[in-house]
């Protein structure tokens, strides 16, 4: 029977036992968690292939099986992909289906897999600022913290939907600059991680009614007061580390806000 007791720490990727307290936490849970500190501190980056199951289950010291479970509870959270026949791999998010992951938008009435066509991208500005009482508890920071206040629009077949306000540590993501963002062409995710190497695995979000204010009226090109929905998102990189707080503006005339619930 395979030992229960936590991995040893001379096996694990970061050589630190995985932590005390009293807590039982199952074994595959802990594989998974050693895994995932390996990706926090850069052992295997987006796109990279992993070790084999069977390499890490003798690097761990747990059977495959264990190992098999840990990997699928990351695919199941999109932080690994596995491919048939090759392996399994950081999962990125320069794939060209992963590209707008957490892009939620879909026209009313259209196939949800024709639906999922990319928007254009502008960037309307790019400001120094000092992190807030809001900005600084959503992001984990100090208060007056340097951040980068990006805004921009996505505009969906000629017309513009979304009108973001994206806050970032500055600390994170030095010489940020609007060149870099402009040539990016892809998703704003896809270029921090490519720029940056910090990858999105998760957010969360909250969502409610509002009316347009002058600064969302004036670019999505609305009266203010135009109704329009809010949706304010924390994306977390590994380790559940907080590192983009996201305030979004949509305007859903033609169409609606889509979540798989499943």
């Amino acid at each position: 029977m395979e030992n229960q007791q936590p991995p040893n720490s001379a096996n694990n990727a970061v050589g630190q036992p995985l932590g005390g307290g009293a807590t039982f936490q199952p074994l595959y849970e802990q594989i998974k968690a050693l895994i995932t500190r390996s990706l926090v501190v850069g052992e295997w980056g987006p796109g990279e292939l992993i070790p084999s199951e069977f390499e890490l289950a003798r690097r761990f010291g747990v059977s495959q099986g264990t190992v098999r479970k840990a990997i699928d509870a990351l695919a199941a959270e999109f932080i690994v992909v596995r491919r048939q026949g090759k392996g399994t791999f950081v999962a990125t998010h320069t794939a060209p289906t992963h590209q707008y992951r957490f892009l939620r938008i879909r026209a009313d009435g259209a196939d949800l897999d024709s639906a999922k066509h990319h928007p254009q991208t502008i960037f309307v500005g790019l400001q120094k600022a000092k992190a807030d009482s809001t900005s600084a508890a959503k992001l984990a920071l100090r208060l007056n913290q340097s951040v980068w206040v990006i805004t921009r629009l996505l505009v969906f077949d000629d017309r513009p939907l979304i009108f973001d306000e994206i806050v970032l540590a500055q600390s994170g993501f030095p010489n940020l600059s609007m060149e870099k963002l402009v040539a990016s062409q892809g998703s704003i995710y896809s270029f921090l991680e490519t720029a940056y190497g910090t990858r999105m695995v998760r957010a969360e979000e909250s969502i409610k009614a509002v009316g347009a204010n002058k600064l969302a009226a004036k670019h999505l090109g609305v009266p203010v007061g135009t109704p329009l929905l809010h949706v304010d998102r924390v994306a977390y990189s590994y380790g559940d580390k907080p590192v983009e707080w996201r305030r979004g503006l949509c305007l859903t005339d033609g169409y609606s806000y889509y979540n798989d619930l499943a």
